[in-house]
């Protein structure tokens, strides 16, 4: 089935005369009744019936006639599309992010890049460490955004962007929020809430037990969320990235001592042809200033 066969069925079927649907598709009549019997052929039976003054829908035309216009409405939407993806009009980003980026600090860049764009289009993908870079190995994103990927591939680019501490938050109901820093054996009483999607949540805790505290016995949380209601309810404490924002019912606090910091890298596909959107934002993401962000 071609679309132009299509084309001039709906246009028959709209002004139900084979002269005048020719006249409107800007071909020979000939050529139009051919098309129409190609594909009544395929369809394997009459679409009309040809009577004087005027064509009618037979029932098996009847029948085809919302199912080809859908066809022929998605077929020209996608070219549109299309056009408007080479012509720039429009922009697309594919953009994988690990459970422990807060998406705020990519905000400014995504308002910038809009203004470059009659139309942009954003696709977030969350996941683990090793999920990111599957994203990125299959296609599925262009870009991503994590402290470490867990993937073991020749073919990944990095460039990292921005090293942050970790700090203590508490409930200001804590007996530690009115410090701003604490020393590691203020911390052995005290329940810890683990961040197991967090990339570093391994290597933050065997610093943690370096200095004898005890973080085996501790919450187990799987979301940002779900982490900071049970430290504002004083339930237990956490180390969270200095850029991961908290409300004001939670306090932050440096720990002295302890080796807990990351880098937080942008991560491409070498050799893989990128969008005009993604190079963009590539550019502004690598050429910020991120040391206020990062503290």
């Amino acid at each position: 089935m071609e679309m132009h066969q299509v084309r001039y069925f709906l246009a028959v079927a709209q002004l139900l005369n084979f002269t005048r649907a020719a006249e409107e598709c800007n071909v020979t009549q000939p050529s139009l009744t051919r098309a129409i019997k190609q594909l009544e052929a395929e369809l394997g039976g009459d679409l009309f019936r040809r009577e004087r003054p005027a064509a009618q829908l037979t029932e098996l035309g009847q029948r085809m006639h919302p199912l080809l216009k859908q066809c022929y409405d998605a077929a020209t939407g996608a070219r549109s599309l299309a056009s408007s993806f080479r012509s720039g009009e429009i922009g697309a980003l594919r953009i994988a992010l690990t459970h422990s980026i807060d998406l705020a600090l990519l905000i400014p860049h995504l308002n910038a890049i809009r203004r470059q764009f009659n139309r942009l289009e954003f696709r977030f993908l969350r996941g683990t460490s090793r999920e990111v870079g599957e994203f990125l190995k299959k296609g599925e994103a262009e870009l991503g955004i994590a402290a470490e990927i867990d993937e073991a591939w020749e073919r990944l680019d990095v460039w990292p962007l921005f090293t942050e501490d970790f700090d203590l938050v508490v409930s200001r109901k804590h007996r530690l929020a009115g410090h701003d820093t604490v020393e590691p054996d203020d911390l052995r009483a005290e329940q810890l809430l683990g961040r197991n999607y967090c990339e570093h949540s391994r290597r933050i805790s065997a610093s943690l037990r370096e200095h004898g505290i005890d973080v085996d016995h501790g919450h187990e949380i799987s979301s940002e969320r779900d982490l900071i209601e049970l430290v504002e309810a004083d339930i237990g404490i956490a180390m969270m990235p200095h850029t991961s924002p908290v409300p004001e019912s939670v306090k932050r606090a440096a720990v002295a001592g302890l080796d807990a910091r990351r880098t937080v890298s942008l991560y491409g596909v070498a050799g893989r042809q990128r969008t005009a959107v993604a190079n963009a934002v590539m550019r502004m993401l690598r050429g910020a200033d991120w040391r206020e962000i990062a503290g």
